[in-house]
């Protein structure tokens, strides 16, 4: 019989990526995968909201400019629906089968953007997140930092701006303060990599933050 203390060792770890538009979110996270994968860990990406068939189709709907102005309670209802199927068909399994997962966002997201930027009070999200994930929270999660102005200039680059994108700069002033208020309060769950200078640099200073968390493990996921 497997003992707990055995199985423990053998979950994988949950890694999450945050930060505003424009931070490189995406543009790190096959190169965190990699760096796990040349340690001999396997380790897969994903994305919320997304990350199964039912999320992106999820996802399609939330980052469209083609439907009338969404509520907020809509919106923060689809991201926990597309949430819900990714933790039961993706994450949880992966992490049961001893795979690290690496996600660009995941809840810490929704008390930013609806949480801050909506202004939808936390203890909605609060109820939803003990709902749909229970226990599970990341083993730790990376706030890639910049001023909302960097960001948004790169992100301009990258094309048409989605629905959250054409948000006024206001918004994203509102949702980096709550990344910044959610790291203050539980520092032991976060690092924070300051995205405002070059790639290499930010890469550099990202990967050393994974392999502190290999040095010392820390376990979010029960």
């Amino acid at each position: 019989m497997t003992s707990p203390s055995a199985a423990a060792e053998r979950r994988g770890r949950f890694i999450c990526l945050e930060g505003i538009e424009g931070v490189g979110k995406s543009t790190h996270l096959s190169a965190v995968v990699a760096h796990l994968q040349a340690r001999g860990i396997t380790a897969v990406s994903t994305r919320e909201p997304g990350g199964t068939p039912l999320g992106e189709a999820i996802r399609g709907l939330l980052l469209s400019r083609d439907f009338p102005p969404m509520h907020g309670d809509t919106e923060l209802l689809l991201m926990f629906a597309a949430r819900a199927e990714h933790l039961r068909h993706f994450i949880l399994p992966a992490l049961d089968a001893g795979t690290w997962v690496v996600s660009d966002r995941f809840t810490d997201a929704t008390y930013a953007y609806q949480g801050g930027g909506r202004g939808i009070p936390v203890e909605r999200i609060a109820a939803l997140e003990d709902w749909v994930q229970g226990a599970v929270r990341p083993d730790l999660t990376i706030l890639l930092d910049a001023d909302v102005a960097t960001g948004l200039a790169r992100a301009g680059k990258r094309g048409e701006a989605d629905r959250f994108e054409q948000e006024a700069v206001d918004f994203f002033e509102r949702v980096r303060a709550v990344y910044h208020e959610r790291v203050n309060r539980s520092p032991t769950r976060y690092a924070v990599v300051d995205a405002g200078g070059d790639l290499d640099r930010v890469r550099a200073d990202l990967l050393a933050r994974i392999d502190d968390l290999l040095a010392h493990p820390v376990s979010g996921t029960p």
